[in-house]
């Protein structure tokens, strides 16, 4: 891996944004991107996408990945000045206590911690069941209400991991935050980057949706800003893989996922072909894909009067908390095959997709 790109690896996961509070991730982002593109675009709900503009006839392709992480909100400020939150995302209570937060207010951040309960306080053989989201408290230290209205808490205030990316003792792994979805915003400036110098036979446009993970909200926005005839979603999965089991489907170390199935859309079968075909021709390891969850590309496809889409990506462990494993082979795979695609998507192709 060049230096580059882990220092863009490094920088993005440590970046902290939540739904709904992307603004330092839009700024690094937009910063980045400008030099990679011909014009770049924002919409009202803070999405940003990079054009590169092509003299030739071709179809409008858009890659976009989106720059929210998994959070929280303050709900309410206790008398003892602890917090109540409200998830934005999807976590596992289990994996929530005693882990470092950052709280940003309007006067400042401050370290946080989500609160637990020790062992010393329960009773023998107790084990708590049923633990809720709603029922957690967080704690940054403050002695009453009136201290956290002091230093400026509010409801409504953000609450984000806090964590380094390291590089794994084997050099082929790494544990990071935030790889759903800073995966999809390193992929695609490294993509860019690539492509510099390149005419692809297409109007090539690469971005980041904002507040994908309370709902898939802005990308529907960003396709009716941008109108491409076809988009792929670049996200990252969850990994299932770590017992062994033969079944499982997202496996580390085996190449980028194409998701053919998730309950908001069903990958067009001419679009799966297409991608199959240049998957093996430039010798890209891959991996089918079926999940639980949607993506970005669900939202889009039901934009303007329909959008072939599809979700492209890597299969990472541990998604939605504060360290997620993933393997830099599958990072590799999966940005070779956005390269691969913006060469080879011509008008030809897309007409093939569409059934022309």
């Amino acid at each position: 891996m060049e230096d580059r790109t882990w220092q863009r690896i490094q920088k993005y996961t440590q970046l902290q944004g939540t739904s709904g509070q992307e603004a330092n991730i839009a700024q690094a982002f937009r910063a980045d991107l400008t030099p990679l593109v011909d014009e770049v675009s924002q919409n009202g709900l803070g999405g940003i996408f990079g054009v590169k503009n092509n003299q030739s006839t071709g179809p409008r392709v858009m890659f976009a990945a989106h720059m929210d992480e998994v959070g929280f909100m303050v709900k309410d400020i206790l008398p003892t000045g602890t917090i109540q939150v409200v998830a934005l995302g999807g976590w596992n209570p289990l994996a929530v206590s005693s882990q470092r937060f950052s709280l940003f207010t309007k006067n400042g951040i401050y370290p946080i911690v989500s609160a637990s309960v020790s062992p010393h306080l329960l009773a023998k053989d107790q084990a708590i069941t049923g633990l809720k989201i709603e029922d957690m408290i967080f704690d940054a230290g403050f002695v009453d209400q009136a201290e956290a209205y002091e230093f400026g808490v509010r409801p409504g205030d953000f609450i984000v991991p806090d964590t380094q990316t390291t590089m794994l003792a084997n050099q082929k792994r790494v544990v990071s935050k935030a790889w759903d979805n800073r995966f999809g915003l390193v992929t695609l400036l490294e993509a860019l980057t690539q492509l510099q110098g390149v005419a692809t036979p297409n109007t090539l446009i690469m971005g980041a949706n904002t507040q994908e993970e309370v709902g898939l909200r802005s990308a529907t926005a960003g396709v009716e800003q941008m109108r491409p005839d076809i988009y792929f979603a670049v996200d990252s999965s969850a990994a299932d893989d770590n017992r062994g089991a033969q079944s499982h489907q997202g496996k580390l170390d085996q190449g980028t996922l194409l998701r053919v199935y998730d309950p908001t859309l069903v990958t067009p079968v001419r679009l799966k072909e297409f991608l199959l075909s240049v998957a093996e021709d430039n010798h890209i390891p891959y991996q089918y894909f079926v999940s639980q969850g949607g993506t970005d590309a669900g939202a889009a496809q039901k934009a303007l009067q329909g959008v072939p889409s599809v979700a492209l990506g890597v299969a990472s462990r541990y998604i939605h908390t504060h360290e997620t494993v993933w393997s830099i082979a599958d990072f590799e795979s999966a940005q070779a095959f956005v390269v691969a695609i913006a060469k080879n998507l011509d008008q030809s192709n897309y007409e093939l997709i569409m059934g022309k």
